[in-house]
């Protein structure tokens, strides 16, 4: 019997009875506990990599390549594409590391870097978020913080941005705790009013107190469909802990708290000579936490979002850049819908300094490039699939001129 019991080993690694901690017995044959540790990790590993709705392994790249992804997609933006890619690495690292504690003895945890990005309307703050999403293949949702009221009242709660994000996950919730949430237009979110009134501000300060436990990290119970909360209402409990928030708004008239913080009205000879180097064009580089204070953002919400980065304004050279070259320029987009009914369809160059000079007028940044695509497009995308015996087309500035003069587009009135 006892050499029986020393004949015993484990059926995976050949380790006898004694050299194991414990060796637990199947019907056939045993497994000793250095091969089940082994095992978990295994398991583990292969179901981070492959989840059951698609979302693979994380696709962690250096900031260097994440920023080269970005360059096919946006243009221009450079410090911003800079900042970002250096946030999500770090961002995502961190994730690793916490999944890895082993392999590190130190107890240094590395905080999250939510952004926050300002920038005019149409200069590429939701284009760069959601490329870097799909650049990383995690989950992603865009929520608009003017639905958002403080909890109690008419309109959305701050969870029901965690619903959107486990409906872009296929309600995996383990996927959705590593994805990525663009909150626009977070600057109409900002205090009303510095002086306390009787009045609570819900859709103001009231929502920023209800972002801060979203941003910091903490387990969240969601509604699944979104809405409003009710107590009978089953929720889903979300630990942002991992969740890498990005915030982005227009901040208008921001300049102005921008350039009294520069004191960029001085004159007379005590003007400090610093001051002639300030590119006035553009006092969004200059932002800084305490314009955002000074905007109407709370301290304890500018807190948690520790990456701050601005936009430029797009000039009429750049504007012209995005309609040709990105990989989904609106060229592009134009020539391959037409190719898909056999027809094809070319532009002048000088179709498309026009179109670039009439979004510089009308001040509508990257947005009013389409809009103004569409006025000269619509009679052609209209009757072309229709007409077979066209299988050429080009568009001359006089057709530009003549449709776009026909439009309520040319009707708007310049600022």
């Amino acid at each position: 019997m006892a050499k029986e019991e020393k004949e015993i080993k484990c059926s995976f690694c050949g380790r006898k009875k004694n050299e194991v901690d414990m060796l637990i017995a199947g019907t056939t044959g045993h497994i000793c506990n250095h091969c089940v540790a082994q095992a978990q990790t295994i398991v583990r590993d292969e179901l981070t990599q492959k989840n059951a709705n698609g979302f693979s392994a994380l696709q962690l790249l250096k900031p260097a390549e994440i920023k080269k992804h970005l360059d096919e997609y946006v243009i221009g933006q450079d410090d911003a594409k800079k900042v970002l890619s250096v946030a999500v690495y770090n961002h995502y690292k961190r994730i690793i590391q916490n999944q890895n504690k082993t392999a590190h003895k130190d107890d240094i945890e590395i905080e999250k870097s939510n952004v926050i990005m300002v920038g005019e309307t149409g200069t590429g703050k939701t284009l760069l978020a959601r490329t870097i999403a799909k650049v990383l293949n995690v989950p992603f949702c865009i929520a608009d913080a003017t639905v958002l009221t403080e909890a109690g009242y008419v309109g959305e709660d701050v969870e029901s941005i965690l619903s959107r994000l486990l409906q872009a996950a296929d309600f995996d919730v383990a996927a959705a705790e590593r994805g990525i949430v663009f909150i626009d237009e977070l600057d109409k979110i900002a205090r009303k009013s510095d002086n306390p009134s009787i009045t609570r501000d819900v859709s103001g300060e009231g929502v920023q107190q209800g972002l801060l436990k979203l941003l910091e990290g903490s387990t969240v119970g969601v509604p699944p469909q979104g809405g409003r909360k009710h107590p009978e209402q089953k929720m889903i409990q979300v630990n942002t802990k991992n969740i890498l928030f990005i915030c982005g708004g227009a901040f208008d008239g921001i300049e102005r708290k921008i350039a009294k913080r520069l004191d960029t009205q001085v004159i007379g000879y005590n003007m400090n000579k610093e001051l002639e180097t300030i590119d006035k064009e553009n006092l969004l580089q200059y932002v800084s936490p305490q314009d955002l204070k000074n905007f109407g953002l709370i301290p304890e919400l500018i807190g948690r979002l520790p990456v701050l980065t601005f936009l430029n304004p797009l000039n009429a050279e750049t504007l012209r850049r995005i309609l040709s070259e990105p990989k989904n320029a609106l060229i592009k987009q134009y020539t391959h819908l037409f190719e898909i009914d056999g027809v094809k369809i070319s532009f002048d160059k000088n179709v498309l300094d026009f179109i670039v000079e009439k979004a510089v007028e009308f001040k509508l940044g990257a947005r009013g490039l389409r809009s103004i695509c569409e006025a000269i497009m619509t009679d052609l995308m209209f009757e072309l699939p229709s007409d077979t015996s066209i299988k050429e087309f080009n568009v001359t500035l006089r057709y530009a001129k003549d449709k776009l003069k026909k439009s309520s587009i040319n009707k708007l009135k310049v600022a």
